[in-house]
């Protein structure tokens, strides 16, 4: 129950999903309504028996690839309805025949189905196996009664109230991302300001190596400022707002620079003033549908920066290396290692220190990692739903490749199993994470 609870949101942005298709195919919605359960249906069958045969990586993997796809599509139909405002109509002629077309229609309802589907059954993954099964049957009846909710409610819907093609995209698509911010591994957000701040950091990185100026020479510490700047966490925010925005910004644009129609023909003064008036009132209808789309983004946002979940994060508890330098940990004892929970400890020696932990990954294997990466400052991770998260640029890493180098995964650290403890050399650590934390600050150290 506790579970089926936790889908509410999921079933509002389901709500919507079908409120909107409804509206903006309104002369099918017998057709609509049937596509869109069907899609819902194959939704939760399908990523049902994903999370059955594969693990769980690849399920979140690949519904967050049909997420990533729609907001593809979201972005091309921006484009398309901001190139249409410009009085190029005629060019793009065979964009509004395909709209009309009832195939369309069915098409469309049913992808939104099964993303909302998948998206919900993503959320059910918490649970367990077999009350992922009851709570699949409860979920579709629920949704069954959300759809025709969502039917009745259309119905006394004003007539004026319109639905633009590319509103309609934007507001549907606005709806999954908002339904999938609040599951950690399925958010788009936090990857696209993590991408968005790597471009940048290689970019220049490239650009300094290329034009082959030595660092101290010639460059001086207010341009190392600036490029300190750049590669800060926050460059990736906003350029991620800049994309994330973009897309419903063009369709409200698009909308307000449509042409108003024609009324030199007619006669009489009020009647002219009428169907302005009429124009004026229906382009606004339209326009609340990708502006409410922005207000959709921007809570999905929200709920990717200030995710509503408490992360694993114990505090490290200090460790000691013996006379031949190795850091002994045992397996089971206070702490039980094998608990799949992740377990941090410090290291000091001398001045230096060094902060690392041990997790069993669900493959069954122990791995000792540094907590901090080889790309971000070390702000360390956390754990929550099958995945340890970088506190600093906000990146999922999933318990399945825990342990393996690269990209913002936590950096490996060579260790060995005796019996029932864990050793780890002491000096290789403390250089390991030496190294680390050197790297991620150079350009901060540059300019000092």
């Amino acid at each position: 129950m506790a579970t089926l609870l936790k889908l509410i949101p999921h079933l509002f942005a389901w709500f919507g999903i079908v409120l909107i298709m409804l509206r903006g195919f309104s002369g099918r919605r017998s057709s609509v309504m049937l596509a869109g359960m069907i899609g819902f249906v194959i939704g939760v069958t399908g990523t049902f028996i994903l999370f059955r045969s594969y693990p769980g990586s690849v399920t979140f993997g690949v519904v967050k690839s049909v997420l990533g796809m729609s907001f593809i599509l979201l972005w091309g139909c921006s484009v398309v309805a901001i190139y249409r405002s410009t009085d190029r109509a005629k060019v793009m002629s065979w964009g509004k025949r395909l709209i009309k077309t009832p195939s369309t229609a069915i098409i469309a309802s049913c992808l939104a189905g099964v993303g909302a589907g998948a998206v919900c059954t993503c959320r059910l993954s918490a649970a367990t196996t077999d009350g992922v099964a009851m709570a699949s049957v409860l979920l579709l009846l629920a949704a069954g009664a959300v759809a025709y909710i969502a039917l009745a409610f259309e119905k006394r819907m004003p007539e004026a109230f319109k639905v633009s093609p590319a509103g309609m995209l934007a507001i549907v698509t606005a709806l999954l991302l908002f339904s999938a911010s609040s599951i950690l591994r399925l958010d788009l957000f936090s990857p696209l300001s993590m991408k968005v701040m790597k471009g940048v950091h290689d970019f220049v990185h490239q650009f300094m190596e290329s034009i082959l100026i030595p660092d101290h020479l010639f460059v001086r510490s207010y341009i190392w400022k600036t490029i300190g700047l750049l590669f800060s966490k926050e460059v990736g925010f906003w350029g991620g707002m800049v994309i994330w925005f973009t897309p419903a910004i063009l369709i409200v644009l698009a909308i307000q620079f449509e042409r108003l129609p024609a009324v030199a023909h007619i006669r009489q003064g009020a009647q002219r003033r009428r169907v302005l008036v009429d124009a004026i009132r229906a382009r606004r209808y339209r326009a609340l549908i990708p502006v409410f789309a922005l207000l959709l983004l921007a809570a999905a946002t929200y709920q990717s920066c200030f995710p509503s979940v408490e992360y694993w994060d114990p505090k490290p508890l200090p460790v000691t290396a013996g006379s031949s330098g190795e850091i002994i940990i045992p397996k089971k004892g206070e702490i039980n290692l094998e608990d799949g929970k992740l377990h941090k400890y410090i290291f000091r020696q001398g001045v230096k220190e060094a902060r690392f932990f041990v997790l069993m990954t669900p493959a069954g294997e122990l791995t000792v990692d540094l907590d901090a990466c080889a790309i971000c400052k070390p702000d360390g991770y956390g754990q929550a739903e099958g995945s340890v998260i970088c506190y600093y640029c906000k990146t999922l890493i999933p318990l399945e490749t825990v342990g393996k180098p690269g990209g913002c995964n936590p950096v490996p650290i060579p260790f060995t199993e005796n019996g029932d403890s864990v050793v780890v050399d002491g000096l290789t650590l403390i250089n390991s994470w030496s190294a680390t934390v050197q790297a991620t600050a150079r350009v901060k150290e540059g300019g000092k």
